[in-house]
C-alpha cells in the first residue's frame, strides 16, 4: 500500500517502454522446497462457489481446500485466516465459517481472524487432506472512503476476504495481527477456482482468468481460475471497462467506478500495459494470462495489490508500484508482517527502474529517528511508528537498493535480481537469502554496506 500521489505524466510511457533488459529465461514451473522444516501446509487447492446478493455486497456458498503436509513433522491442525474480521472482530464478523467437514473447528484467536481447525488424524509428511465449509462474506459499509475490503456506494471490494491457510514454518504458526499501516498477509502459492454467481448487470473483476456463463434468469456465473497465486481478490459493481494487450501477451483490464473519466481510464491502461512489460523484462515474464486493475479515487490509500488484481487511484506511480508487486510478493513471496521491506522496498526500486529514475543521491537525505529504526523492521515496529513507515521502508529501502546497484554495478545488479526471482519463483524470500545472493554477485565485502544501510538479518 502506497501513500504517494503522482498524476499521469506524458513521459511515463516512454520511460516504461525503454527501461529494463530482456531476460530470456523461462521460469520454472514447479514449487521450490525451502530448507527444512519447509513451510506448510503446501500445494493448496481452493475450490469456491459463492452466490452474491443483488448489490454484490454479500456472498454465501461453499469453500473446499486440499493441502499437503510438506513438513517432516506430523500436521495435527491447520489455521484458517479470516482477515475480513479484522475490523469487526468477534462481535461483528464479516466472514463466517460453518459446517466444517474433514476437520473440527477448535478455537478462534487474533480477534476472530484465525480459526484453529483440528484434523481428524495427524497428517503425515507428504500426505494430503481436504477440508470444506460453508461460507458467508459480507462487505462492511465504508461510508467515508473505499477500502480493500468493504462496500462504498455501489461498489464492493473483497481483498483478503476468502479464508486461506496460515503458514507454519521454522518460526511456528504465523498468526500475526491485522495492520492498516501495511500488510500482515503471508501465504504460500496455491491454486484457486472461484465461481461467482452474480446479477448480470454487475461486473466482478477478480484474480486469475475469468470466463462467464449464463446462470438463472438475469444472472451470470463468472468462474475465475488462478494457478500459483498467494490469495484471491475480487470486486463487484457497475464498472466501466477498457482492455488492452501487453507485448508479452497479457490481457490487461482497467475497471472504473463512476466518476473516473474515459481519458484517465485509457491513460492508466497504457501505463498498466507498459509497466507489465517493463517489469517482465527486468524480472522474468509475468506468469499469468490476465491483470485486472480497479480505479477508484475514493480509496483512502493510493494502491493495493493482490495476485493479478490491483486496486488503485488514478495515480501513475502507485499503479506501476502495485504492478511491481506481482513479482515482489506475488512471485517472490515473503513474510509481509515480519519483513515488509522484502516486497515494499523491492517494488519501490522496480517502480523507479520502470519510470527511468536512478535514485541519484537519495541516500544523502536519510535521517534516522532513533537507534532502533531499521529498514528491516517488522510491522509491529511500524504500527508503533506509522509516520515513519513509508519514509523508511519505501524510501530508504528503495534507496538502499539503488546504492547497492551503484556499488556492485548496474549489470551485476540486474543479473542479481533476475537470478534471485528465478531461484525464488513461487517460493519465499528472506533477508539472509537476499544478502547471501548479493554477496555472491560481487567480490566487494558487503558487511559494511548492510550495516550502513541498517539492513539486519
Amino acid at each position: 500500500m502506497r501513500g504517494r500521489s503522482v498524476r499521469i505524466l506524458p513521459a511515463v510511457l516512454a520511460c516504461l517502454a525503454l527501461t529494463a533488459t530482456a531476460t530470456g529465461f523461462v521460469p520454472p514451473g514447479g514449487r521450490r522446497h525451502e530448507p527444512a522444516p519447509a513451510p506448510t501446509p503446501a500445494a493448496a487447492v481452493y475450490t469456491v462457489a459463492l452466490t452474491g446478493d443483488a448489490a454484490g455486497g454479500r456472498w454465501s456458498g461453499h469453500e473446499e481446500v486440499s493441502f499437503t503436509n510438506d513438513s517432516p513433522e506430523p500436521l495435527r491442525e491447520v489455521q484458517l485466516r479470516l482477515w475480513g474480521n479484522a475490523h469487526g472482530g468477534c462481535a461483528d464478523p464479516a466472514v463466517t465459517v460453518t459446517g466444517l467437514a474433514g476437520a473440527a473447528g477448535d478455537a478462534f484467536s487474533v480477534g476472530c481472524t484465525a480459526l484453529r481447525v483440528t484434523l481428524p488424524v495427524p497428517l503425515g509428511p507428504g500426505d494430503r487432506h481436504t477440508i470444506g465449509f460453508d461460507l458467508t462474506v459480507r462487505a462492511p459499509e465504508r461510508a467515508d472512503s473505499a477500502d480493500r475490503f468493504g462496500r462504498h456506494g455501489a461498489y464492493s471490494y473483497f481483498g483478503n476476504a476468502l479464508p486461506v491457510l496460515a503458514v507454519r514454518d521454522a518460526a511456528g504458526w504465523h498468526l500475526d495481527p491485522f495492520t492498516d499501516t501495511g500488510e500482515s498477509f503471508y501465504t504460500l502459492a496455491a491454486d484457486f477456482t472461484v465461481a461467482l454467481d452474480h446479477p448480470s448487470g454487475l461486473g466482478v473483476p477478480a484474480t486469475g482468468t475469468s470466463t462467464g456463463a449464463p446462470g438463472s434468469a438475469g444472472r451470470t456465473v463468472t468462474t475465475a481460475t488462478a494457478r500459483q497465486v498467494r490469495d484471491f481478490a475480487w470486486a463487484a459493481g457497475p464498472f466501466g471497462t477498457v482492455s488492452g494487450l501487453s507485448a508479452g501477451g497479457v490481457v490487461v483490464n482497467v475497471h472504473t467506478v463512476a466518476g473516473v473519466g474515459a481519458e484517465d481510464a485509457r491513460a492508466i491502461l497504457a501505463v498498466a500495459v507498459s509497466a507489465t512489460d517493463a517489469h517482465s523484462r527486468a524480472f522474468g515474464a509475468y506468469p499469468y494470462a490476465e491483470l485486472d486493475a480497479v480505479l477508484d479515487d475514493d480509496l483512502w490509500f493510493s494502491g493495493m495489490e493482490y495476485p493479478g488484481f490491483v486496486l488503485d487511484r488514478v495515480n501513475t506511480t502507485a499503479l506501476v508500484h502495485e504492478v511491481a508487486h506481482q513479482w515482489w510478493y506475488g512471485v517472490v513471496g515473503d513474510d509481509q508482517y515480519g519483513r515488509p521491506w522484502l516486497d515494499e522496498s523491492f517494488a519501490e526500486y522496480a517502480t523507479d527502474l520502470a519510470l527511468g529514475r536512478d535514485g541519484a543521491d537519495c541516500w544523502n537525505s536519510v535521517a534516522w529517528s532513533s537507534p532502533q529504526e531499521r529498514v528491516t523492521n517488522g510491522m509491529a515496529y511500524w504500527d508503533d511508528h506509522p509516520a515513519r513507515y513509508g519514509e523508511v521502508v519505501y524510501g530508504y529501502g528503495g534507496c538502499a537498493l539503488h546504492d547497492l546497484r551503484r556499488l556492485i554495478g548496474a549489470g551485476a545488479m540486474a543479473d542479481l535480481l533476475r537470478g534471485y526471482v528465478r531461484e525464488h519463483w513461487y517460493g519465499v524470500s528472506s533477508t539472509p537469502a537476499f544478502k547471501a545472493a548479493a554477496q555472491a554477485a560481487t567480490a566487494e565485502d558487503l558487511a559494511p554496506f548492510w550495516a550502513a544501510h541498517r539492513i539486519d538479518g
